[in-house]
């Protein structure tokens, strides 16, 4: 028999604003690859277009990868009261 391990996948936070919706994810850091597949495949699961976020507790200039996802730093998201619309 074969053992098979299932990780459950789930957003953090999904936040509804008006029209929009935004999906959150948050980690301390996500330098570790195993970390950062775990944090980004249950945003890769979501069928839909809207925005998907990863929060990190490290500074840097927010960017977006290739699937669409933006990452922002704790503090950018804290402290800019736009920082969901500038996403």
């Amino acid at each position: 028999m074969i053992k098979k391990d299932y990780k459950q996948l789930e957003i953090d936070f999904v936040v509804n604003k008006g029209n929009d919706k935004y999906y959150i994810q948050s980690a301390y850091n996500i330098e570790d690859d195993e970390k950062k597949e775990q944090e980004l495949q249950s945003l890769l699961n979501i069928g839909d277009n809207f925005k998907k976020i990863v929060i990190v507790y490290d500074h840097f200039i927010k960017w977006q990868d290739n699937n669409g996802i933006i990452y922002m730093s704790i503090y950018d998201f804290l402290l800019n009261e736009n920082s969901l619309k500038e996403a």
